[in-house]
């Protein structure tokens, strides 16, 4: 059972969670043609080692479904965005490979993306609440993958890749 102060965090949570992804998908999908789904698997293969992941590892690293996957890199595919190609480490293995299309889109939709999460997520924030409410976040999701059923992603992204230089 949820005290109620437990139940009004979740419930402010889930405000915050389901309007953000509404805000972004909408974001995205006018500013580069492109929804939230597609700049997530970009995204983390833009920051995986050759752009490249196996599906198994790509499916944990954003929390979805193997066929949920399987059915969107078909999609995404299609669009020039990523090929599929059998892992070098291990030819029965099929890796999610972002492609230079992939890239220049992904590049393209960060700037306008990270404005968004900037002006809706943290312009209403006193800066100083960003250390507390970080490590609270790294805390909730620690216990989620000590706790849930999926294992550990491969890797901990630090930046946005499509704002880097060097990508």
């Amino acid at each position: 059972m949820l005290t109620d102060e437990q139940q009004e965090t979740w419930f402010a949570y889930m405000r915050v969670v389901l309007r953000l992804q509404y805000e972004m998908n909408r974001q995205l999908q006018t500013d580069s043609g492109l929804s939230l789904a597609d700049y997530d698997v970009l995204n983390a293969l833009a920051d995986s080692p050759g752009h490249r992941l196996r599906l198994t590892d790509l499916a944990t690293r954003i929390a979805w479904e193997r066929s949920r996957l399987s059915h969107h890199l078909t999609r995404m595919s299609g669009r020039g965005l990523v090929e599929r190609a059998p892992s070098p480490s291990d030819r029965r293995a099929t890796d999610a490979v972002l492609t230079d299309a992939g890239l220049t889109a992904l590049r393209a939709a960060t700037p306008g993306h990270a404005a968004l999460v900037g002006r809706l997520f943290f312009d209403g924030l006193d800066p100083g609440a960003l250390p507390g409410l970080r490590a609270a976040l790294e805390a909730v999701h620690e216990q989620v993958l000590a706790h849930g059923t999926l294992p550990r992603p491969p890797r901990h992204q630090h930046r946005l890749p499509g704002l880097q230089t060097g990508d």
